[in-house]
């Protein structure tokens, strides 16, 4: 199946889609991405990292149906998320997690890109 990038940069499939939500933030040595996957097994998973891009791609298998909901609200189906990643990023260095369904990617900054203090010296 071919993907199309929308303009938000997310991918469209053909067929049902879940769009898992992730939250990012910055500390001083990494940038960490944390996402709820409820029901995603860690080898479903495809994590890539390239061009200051990081791309999750994975799928949400359907569970057995009851006969009738009361409610349905649990995503199912492939997802495919992409992130610009702004910062120099050390790729060697990225770590992926996953504990009781929440997703968390550590992408440490190079030492380029991290904060430093210059001290200025009198002369």
């Amino acid at each position: 199946m071919n993907e199309l990038k929308t303009s938000s940069g997310e991918a469209t499939r053909p067929g049902e889609v879940y769009t898992p939500r992730f939250d990012i933030w910055e500390t001083g040595d990494a940038v960490i991405v944390c996402g709820d996957l409820p029901g995603v097994a860690p080898q479903d998973l495809d994590i890539r990292f390239e061009d200051r891009e990081l791309t999750v791609h994975g799928k949400v298998a359907e569970r057995p149906a009851p006969a009738q909901y009361l409610l349905n609200e649990y995503g199912v189906g492939d997802f495919h998320r992409t992130f610009a990643i702004g910062d120099v990023i050390d790729s060697e260095q990225i770590t992926a997690d996953m504990k009781h369904g929440v997703l968390t990617i550590t992408l440490p900054k190079s030492s380029v890109s991290k904060t430093r203090r210059v001290e200025v010296k009198s002369v």
